[in-house]
């Protein structure tokens, strides 16, 4: 009996430390270089990083605006900017 809870005690540490060693976390991208199409004169006010997207606040060149960027792929997947 003593034989079987040390043999089972030791197979659970096991168990574990290989477990352990792999956390689950997932992968880190390769670095994307984006370069948004914006008139001259435009510029970068702000950036805010949301759920999926980066939300990039362009100002000059026109009307201020925020574009949403994908960070995986450094496509504009969204504009935002108010009607004059």
């Amino acid at each position: 009996m003593g034989v079987l809870i040390v043999g089972g005690t030791a197979a659970l540490v096991t168990l574990l430390a290989l477990r352990g060693g792999h956390t689950g976390s997932a992968t880190v991208p390769a670095v994307v270089t984006a370069v948004l199409a914006e008139p001259p004169g435009s510029r970068i006010a702000g950036i805010a990083a949301l759920a999926d997207r980066l939300a990039v606040q362009v100002q000059g060149g026109g009307a201020d605006r925020v574009l949403l960027v994908d960070p995986n792929t450094g496509a504009v997947r969204g504009r935002i900017s108010l009607a004059h």
